[in-house]
């Protein structure tokens, strides 16, 4: 079996707003728009990825990117499909909170 991870999607940030508790905004996969929504894990809910197109792993690498060397990592359980982009995580939600305005792509990694 291949484990080697390989760049599967990536996601260009349009649009994102802060609000108490997540951030919300517009993103872009293969030149479609999809709302994108990331907030923080509770302690009902694991981390997890739900994304708007097919994905083969049951898990992936979400790694955050932009401006001025900007990024961050984290591994997320994919939970299905969804009409939005769905990020529930602890550790995104507060790099986001302090380096908002530098994202501007999430690569998603996996083994397929």
């Amino acid at each position: 079996m291949d484990d080697e991870l390989k760049k599967t999607l990536s996601i260009k940030i349009k649009r994102l707003d802060m609000f108490p508790n997540h951030f919300f905004g517009i993103a872009e996969i293969n030149n479609e728009d999809y709302k994108i929504n990331i907030q923080g894990q509770s302690i009902m809910r694991e981390k997890l990825i739900k994304l708007p197109i097919k994905f083969n792993d049951e898990k992936a690498l979400v790694h955050l990117n932009g401006i001025n060397g900007a990024h961050f990592e984290d591994i997320l359980n994919y939970k299905g499909e969804s009409e939005w982009i769905e990020i529930d995580s602890d550790g995104i939600l507060y790099y986001l909170a302090d380096h908002q305005d530098q994202i501007t792509n999430i690569d998603i990694l996996s083994r397929y």
